[in-house]
């Protein structure tokens, strides 16, 4: 847990109506995708775009741990060329508090020479692992985790992995599979995976996954429910451009909906496996104006902010964003289906409850979510649990809550590391802030 003072940001107020522009960096989730699949290729690939963050350099720092080249492109490009190399250890993996490292790299270690060890930040060790440790395991690699089922954990590579079916239970994270999925054309026999177990969260993820591998010359079959195979073949070096990071566009859309204004995102894909996308359907239901053109996406606000019904199964990551709307909505709001959240990077559905009872909501924990109903807000320190999208929350608060403090606004630095500086550019544009917009 942060302590009370730590990087705390007073957030700024809009004084009026927001009408911004919003340029947004790479995508996490693809980055990381094409950063694995890069050091799988037979020559080097090129990632133009990329997101620069804790947690894309975590991977490419464990890339480089394990043998391959990450490197800056010359001429002063924003790209990164990575030069495959023989797998091996021993070596020693950061996994921060990163999903992505954590659940992609050890298939991927699997088919190193040597020991491989992986550790992270303090609060890694309970984020969910046993499925996908269980899951190669059961395709032929040893791993040495002393029982725990999570971080820190060892995995003995061999040079190869014998690969085939395996069954597991992904309900918890649909990362387990694409993990798997992302190696498994490296595998002697490929692999094939079956879900069994409750509905698994974050289905675009995974349909993410199958596209970023048939980009690169995989065969995937994905046509029967909770079963997905990948046959094993060589990996075709990429070329290629990484989308904007649609999740990471919420709050400033949000924004539009809480000041009364109007934002644009340039570059929003007419089609995308990114669950980002879901913010188009659920600002409309919101009672946003809504339109994608060529040009990128427009949200503008409508008359009111309208409580909301929605289960956000597949886009989970929306959550607190969302969540901070419903709490300035014209009515009660219930979300559901993410009961998984609570194994992100905190419990969110109790950070948010305690957070959102903070600033004066009335909010129940759900099965499966949250409910909702606005009332009065009230300055606070908002904390943010060491997670990222918990400061994004709170910023969309604190547009129209003087006197709210996000503490440990930092830790963006996960997937946003220029947030703030992006926070208040929006601002400058139009809505200038009264208060805070500096650390």
């Amino acid at each position: 847990m942060p302590s009370a003072d730590a990087d705390a940001w007073a957030a700024p107020v809009a004084a009026g109506p927001v009408d911004a522009v919003i340029t947004l960096p790479g995508s996490k989730s693809l980055t990381n995708r094409y950063l694995v699949l890069a050091a799988l290729a037979e020559e080097p690939s090129r990632l133009r775009a990329p997101l620069r963050s804790r947690d894309t350099t975590l991977m490419a720092a464990a890339l480089r741990a394990l043998g391959c080249r990450v490197e800056d492109a010359p001429a002063q490009s924003a790209d990164w060329i990575v030069t495959p190399g023989p797998l091996s250890g021993p070596a020693s993996i950061d996994c921060g508090l990163a999903g992505n490292v954590m659940r992609f790299v050890p298939p991927l270690a699997g088919l190193a020479r040597g020991p491989v060890a992986f550790t992270g930040d303090a609060h890694a060790a309970s984020r969910p692992m046993a499925p996908v440790l269980g899951a190669l395991r059961a395709l032929g690699v040893a791993i040495d985790d002393g029982g725990r089922g999570g971080l820190p954990f060892t995995v003995a590579g061999s040079g190869q992995v014998r690969g085939g079916e395996v069954t597991l239970d992904a309900s918890a994270s649909s990362q387990f599979v694409s993990g798997l999925l992302l190696s498994g054309a490296r595998y002697d026999d490929g692999v094939t995976v079956h879900h069994d177990g409750k509905s698994v969260p974050s289905l675009p993820h995974i349909e993410m996954t199958v596209e970023t591998l048939r980009d690169a010359g995989a065969v995937v079959d994905d046509s029967e429910p909770h079963t997905w195979r990948v046959e094993p073949s060589e990996i075709n070096a990429l070329d290629v451009v990484v989308e904007p990071d649609l999740s990471n566009a919420a709050q400033f859309l949000a924004a539009a909906l809480v000041t009364g204004g109007r934002v644009r995102i340039p570059g929003w894909p007419q089609y995308t496996t990114q669950g980002g996308d879901a913010l188009r359907d659920i600002l409309d239901q919101m009672g946003a104006e809504v339109h994608l053109d060529r040009d990128g996406l427009t949200v503008a606000a409508g008359e009111a902010i309208h409580g909301i019904d929605v289960d956000l199964h597949d886009s989970s990551e929306l959550t607190p964003v969302i969540a901070a709307l419903c709490a300035v909505a014209d009515g009660r709001s219930i979300i559901r289906g993410v009961a998984h959240i609570r194994g992100h990077e905190t419990d969110r559905i109790a950070a948010l409850a305690s957070e959102l009872e903070r600033v004066g909501c009335e909010v129940a924990q759900t099965a499966d979510g949250l409910r909702i109903t606005p009332r009065p807000l009230r300055a606070a320190r908002w904390q943010t649990y060491a997670d990222h999208r918990m400061v994004m929350a709170g910023a969309v608060l604190g547009l129209v809550t003087p006197g709210l403090v996000v503490e440990d606004v930092g830790t963006v630095a996960k997937t946003l590391p220029t947030f703030v500086t992006l926070w208040d550019d929006m601002l400058r544009q139009g809505g200038t802030p009264r208060a805070g917009g500096g650390r």
